[in-house]
């Protein structure tokens, strides 16, 4: 059966957050529970992802598919133009403001291309990360929200240290995983993320560490919030993932990168989901023009269940 049609954000614009399935566009669909079960980790990755706080080149991607995204990426980079560029949460051309050190960020572009949106519901990404969300657990995914980061060639910006439930704590309990997509290769040439092992067990009172730099800019900025044993374990690692791999981190993984220095982009495709029973911790807006009650499950329209470990049954 076709998946239903998405509705219009205004005429002649579909939002295809109205659609909670797979399009078709990107990959084939899955057929039987015994389909879902050949994504997941093994019991020695999930260890290593819980003793470091991620875990490192994942396969997700062929080469093929992340030439198709880069295709629509060129929406964001200004290359293309699209009607529907109002649905996105954020969309900075430059989030750093400095023409030497630009990052191009931006929130919301599933709801904008069918081959965005059928990648927030990728198995090689869903299933993982029902194993990935809470330690020792097995549990229905819901999607947060997706990202993208862009490096032009020669001055493309840092990503300032930080942890993500930062940035999140509008959203509890602390139950959140970001998969970063390689699009292209990354080096330390170009921008890869880089992570600090063990900094996920970093907290305040069991709260996150504050909010250093809202521009990501300032790669130092996190120092003046550390202690000293803390400084003494930073010991940052780079990820070097091929096209087509991931990273995996909780929301409380401490992960940054430095400057694009080479002569070619570094395109990068960012999902972010939590637990099924996630709650609002705020009546504020929870993306842009999104609320739901204090107090309130996460769930609707913008926030899809992605999958469920019942569905291998």
């Amino acid at each position: 059966m076709a998946p239903p049609a998405p509705v219009e954000f205004k005429p002649g614009v579909p939002d295809y957050s109205s659609v909670h399935e797979p399009l078709g566009e990107l990959f084939d669909p899955i057929t039987s529970p015994g389909d879902w079960k050949k994504y997941l980790l093994s019991e020695e990755k999930v260890e290593q992802f819980w003793k470091d706080g991620f875990l490192l080149n994942v396969p997700l991607l062929s080469p093929e598919q992340c030439d198709r995204i880069l295709e629509d990426y060129k929406i964001f980079m200004g290359e293309i133009t699209h009607p529907g560029m109002d649905m996105m949460y954020e969309y900075h051309s430059n989030q750093s403001g400095d023409p030497n050190n630009v990052l191009i960020h931006g929130l919301g572009h599933w709801r904008l291309t069918k081959l965005f949106h059928d990648l927030v519901f990728l198995p090689q990404a869903v299933v993982p990360s029902s194993q990935l969300l809470v330690k020792g657990k097995s549990l229905p995914v819901r999607f947060w929200h997706d990202q993208l980061f862009a490096k032009p060639p020669h001055h493309g910006g840092c990503v300032a240290w930080h942890q993500d439930y930062s940035y999140w704590t509008r959203t509890q309990p602390v139950q959140h995983i970001t998969i970063h997509i390689a699009l292209e290769d990354q080096t330390e040439e170009n921008g890869t993320l880089y992570y600090i092992p063990g900094s996920h067990r970093w907290t305040r009172d069991g709260k996150p560490l504050p909010v250093t730099d809202f521009n990501f800019k300032d790669m130092e900025s996190i120092m003046t919030v550390l202690t000293e044993d803390e400084k003494k374990e930073f010991k940052p690692i780079p990820a070097l993932l091929k096209k087509g791999e991931a990273s995996f981190h909780t929301g409380m993984a401490v992960h940054g990168s430095y400057g694009n220095k080479s002569a070619s982009p570094r395109r990068a495709a960012v999902l972010n989901y939590f637990a099924d029973g996630t709650i609002s911790n705020t009546d504020e807006d929870l993306l842009k023009g999104i609320k739901i009650p204090k107090g309130e499950k996460m769930d609707g329209q913008f926030f899809p269940l992605l999958f469920d470990p019942k569905w291998m049954e």
